[in-house]
């Protein structure tokens, strides 16, 4: 080759433009290598072997991880590169559970699709001989690590983009598994139920928990009313799974889809995120006059109120009160519709359509419910709504549009946005304006706080006062910016938080999106659905005001506050027994508990523990000493935390172990 800045791929002359790696190159000209572990949103892992290229004089190596350099001649689909594929693929198979006609992921599943691919009909290496258990616990969600291929998806989506971790690697060899901390149930670890490990997962391994079986029985009960809410986000993705395009708005099918699937009455949910923007504005403009309880944050998005309960509790009263949406709408509804048309609230199914896997979590919290009535009975995903449809034998496409009915049905722009990240913020400056002054804003659009930024900034002038708004979605994203508030280096006055990458539209209920590209389609979508609107401001939505007539009296009045706020906890506290690490049989023995919960953990407690396991090791009280490590010993924000005997001792970082085991457990057993 005679130009010096190319390659050679399967003979063609590429020539490079910054790409970081071979894959990146591949791809641009049109050559598809099948990849597990790449995920173009995650850091590069390079482990699943899939992506194989033989480079010539170099041999066989990964296309993810091995960056091009001018003069490479690359083969992407040689007689060894088939081979290596082909092996990597029946050595997964062997160790997989194959049982794929009764797999969620049947027909959407990665692994199943590269081995049709690649022809994989046989497998030489026997089958999967231990069974694993499944772990059903979390509300949200189901773990089978029997399909696991460890390709880390899950992991790193866990650490890098939700900043949380609560799944890693466990073991070596043929015995690695993927496993919360200490081989725990999800609902037992600081899980906040976003789903975006499922999301990435290309097999079976983390699922949506299936509750269809439960709709179609509530749809089945002649003594039930069974109505249905619509999340935002719901019309502009549903149409994928019945192969439209992704942002298209098809909220008329889905009206007549769940009519025809015997829902009595169908509603929009966007009617309470306008409530919810009346409510939430109200509240900020008090705590901006009085000066308290300031930056306030969004408290939409079940998955970030779960964080912020585990990981931020001197943050809790900087949330707003109001429930979200959909629990604002099962309460409107068992509290005062269902006394309107004469029935009682538990003779009333509320079912939720949703693209979050949290509103499942968010449902069966135990604020939500009255008399052991819960305010949403049952919540379905996107994904899940679309497996009714095709199990009730409806062609989707071919349906006639229907509206949805009164009285909650009617909606404005504002609520509609709520489906896209920065749609929250954008809604409230809407309203905030006219709330203070009296004023119609003129400018409805907030171009500043749209997009897919990391975080996106705008201030706006109200009455004079510079408003600092600020957007964030993915959790980790949402962890920077409150170590930057602790810091005093950043300074807001409202901050809107998503935790799925993208808000509502990226939720991990949603037809399953490989790119970026497929959420940005969805926000364009959300966007166009509120210039079609009418009435673009949620103060402008008649029903509402109707509802504060009939029903709440005004914003943020003791009757509005039964119904549509709540409290919070701090979540710290995880269930679990504890962990011995050295047990002492002696009968003046010392007890030590290190915290190994997420706050302490973040904070070095894994260090701080090894230090005292190699101190205690190495001390000549060593057979008096009973060492532990425990989920929890509160004070989280002060970690990490551990426990002598009877006393707390908060702020342990290793630095000061050494000190810590003189001073108190050296002297004492002394």
């Amino acid at each position: 080759m005679e130009q010096k800045n190319t390659v050679l791929i399967d003979g063609q002359v590429v020539e490079l433009n910054g790409e970081k790696n071979i894959l990146e190159l591949t791809r641009k000209i049109g050559i598809e290598i099948p990849t597990f572990c790449y995920h173009s949103e995650l850091s590069l892992y390079g482990a699943c072997r899939m992506c194989v290229v033989e480079v010539e004089g170099r041999g066989i190596m990964a296309s993810c991880s091995t960056p091009p350099a001018p003069g490479m001649k690359i083969l992407t689909n040689s007689p060894r590169v088939q081979r290596v594929r082909r092996t990597v693929l029946e050595l997964l198979l062997a160790n997989h559970d194959r049982e794929c006609t009764t797999c969620d992921r049947n027909g959407s599943c990665k692994l199943q699709e590269l081995a049709n691919r690649f022809g994989v009909k046989k497998i030489r290496f026997g089958e999967r001989d231990v069974k694993l258990p499944l772990d059903h616990s979390s509300h949200s969600l189901v773990r089978d690590p029997n399909k696991c291929i460890l390709c880390g998806d899950c992991v790193r989506m866990c650490a890098e983009v939700q900043g949380i971790g609560v799944l890693d690697f466990s073991g070596r060899g043929s015995n690695t598994v993927v496993t919360p901390a200490f081989h725990k149930n999800l609902a037992d670890v600081e899980c906040v139920n976003c789903g975006q490990c499922g999301a990435v997962c290309p097999t079976g391994a983390i699922v949506v928990k299936d509750d269809t079986d439960r709709a179609w029985a509530a749809i089945h009960d002649p003594e039930k009313m069974v109505v249905v809410q619509v999340a935002p986000a719901v019309r502009v993705a549903l149409g994928e799974e019945f192969g439209l395009p992704a942002g298209e708005i098809v909220t008329g099918k889905v009206v007549a889809a769940l009519k025809r699937l015997g829902f009595d009455k169908v509603f929009d949910t966007s009617i309470t995120a306008d409530l919810t923007v009346i409510e939430e504005t109200h509240e900020f403009i008090t705590r901006l006059q009085k000066g308290e309880k300031m930056p306030q944050f969004t408290s939409c998005c079940p998955a970030w109120v779960k964080y912020a309960e585990h990981n931020a509790a001197e943050y809790l009263k900087n949330l707003s009160s109001c429930r979200s949406p959909q629990q604002m709408f099962g309460s409107l509804v068992k509290k005062y519709w269902a006394q309107e048309i004469g029935k009682q609230p538990e003779d009333i199914i509320v079912v939720s359509i949703m693209p979050c896997t949290a509103k499942k979590y968010e449902a069966a919290l135990p604020q939500f419910a009255t008399d052991g009535v819960p305010d949403v009975d049952l919540v379905l995903t996107t994904q899940e709504l679309a497996r009714m449809i095709r199990e009730a034998g409806l062609v989707f496409d071919q349906l006639d549009i229907e509206s949805f009915d009164t009285p909650f049905g009617f909606t404005t722009g504002a609520g509609v946005i709520f489906g896209a990240t920065g749609g929250v913020a954008e809604a409230v400056l809407r309203a905030a304006h006219e709330f203070v002054t009296g004023q119609p804003i003129d400018q409805i659009n907030f171009e500043a706080v749209r997009g897919f930024a990391d975080r996106k900034e705008a201030t706006v002038e109200i009455a004079g006062q510079e408003i600092k708004v600020a957007v964030v979605h993915g959790l980790a994203n949402a962890k920077a910016l409150l170590q930057e508030i602790k810091e005093g280096k950043a300074d807001y006055h409202i901050i809107e938080v998503m935790a799925c990458p993208g808000g509502c539209v990226g939720g991990a209920g949603q037809p399953i999106s490989p790119t970026m590209e497929t959420k940005k389609e969805r926000a364009k979508g959300i966007y166009n659905a509120d210039k079609l609107s009418q009435l673009r401001k949620a103060q402008d939505n008649p029903v509402v005001g109707k509802f504060y007539e009939r029903w709440l009296a005004k914003p943020n009045s003791d009757a509005a506050h039964d119904a549509l706020h709540t409290a919070y906890s701090n979540r710290g506290r995880i269930s679990g027994e504890e962990i011995k690490l050295m047990t002492s049989q002696e009968p003046d023995q010392l007890d030590i508990a290190v915290c190994v919960g997420t706050c302490c953990y973040l904070n070095g407690a894994y260090d701080t523990l090894q230090k005292f396991m190699k101190l205690a090791a190495d001390s000549e009280l060593k057979e008096r000493i009973n060492l532990h490590a425990t989920f929890c010993l509160e004070k989280c924000e002060q970690g990490p935390v551990i426990k002598v005997d009877d006393e707390i001792i908060n702020g342990v970082t290793p630095d000061r172990v050494e000190k810590i085991f003189t001073e108190k457990i050296c002297t004492k057993l002394k």
